[in-house]
């Protein structure tokens, strides 16, 4: 388990869908220039990078939980402005899933050892939460994001609610955006 201390919650971010919308990004916004997209990708632009200064302001464990695998630290954590996070290795069968369960799930719940987590995932279900609260002993939000528009507001405060109540101690301010 990685999650920075233990008992501290981690959260697994899958990159196609929540960091990179299937939708262009609203006119307007502008990328960088130190983040041109020289690797021939075109849905890169999408990418909002002020996503990953939202993220890292939720203060746990990043974790990617994607198929891009390594590749999102050397291609997505750049346009983030993120250090490279561990990522979770998939393994290579999924072994008798639940009628309707995500491939990843099992994984993911192995991955963690029981710990506290937060799953940003554009193809979670039910059959995914019902499955994570009977095999799971530790909490665990499964917040799926509209692939469409990626991660919004409303999703980070879903987050930051869930670790609030998780960790009530650790209390996170609700950030000011301009």
């Amino acid at each position: 388990m990685i999650s920075g201390q233990a008992g501290e919650p981690v959260i697994f971010l899958d990159v196609d869908g929540p960091l990179i919308p299937f939708r262009a990004r609203p006119l307007g916004q502008v990328i960088p220039p130190t983040l041109a997209n020289d690797t021939g990708n075109p849905l890169l632009d999408r990418i909002n990078p002020e996503d990953g200064r939202r993220l890292l302001e939720l203060g746990c464990g990043l974790v990617w939980a994607t198929t891009w695998g390594q590749e999102a630290n050397e291609v997505v954590s750049p346009r983030l402005g993120l250090p490279p996070l561990p990522v979770v290795e998939w393994p290579d069968d999924a072994e008798d899933l639940a009628r309707g369960l995500h491939w990843k799930t099992d994984a993911l719940i192995r991955w963690v050892g029981g710990g506290p987590f937060a799953w940003i995932d554009d193809e979670l279900t039910d059959t995914d939460r019902r499955w994570v609260a009977a095999h799971h002993p530790g909490g665990a939000l499964l917040r799926r994001v509209d692939p469409f528009q990626g991660l919004t507001e409303e999703d980070f405060a879903a987050v930051r609610r869930w670790l609030n109540d998780e960790h009530p101690a650790r209390t996170l301010p609700v950030p000011t955006f301009r």
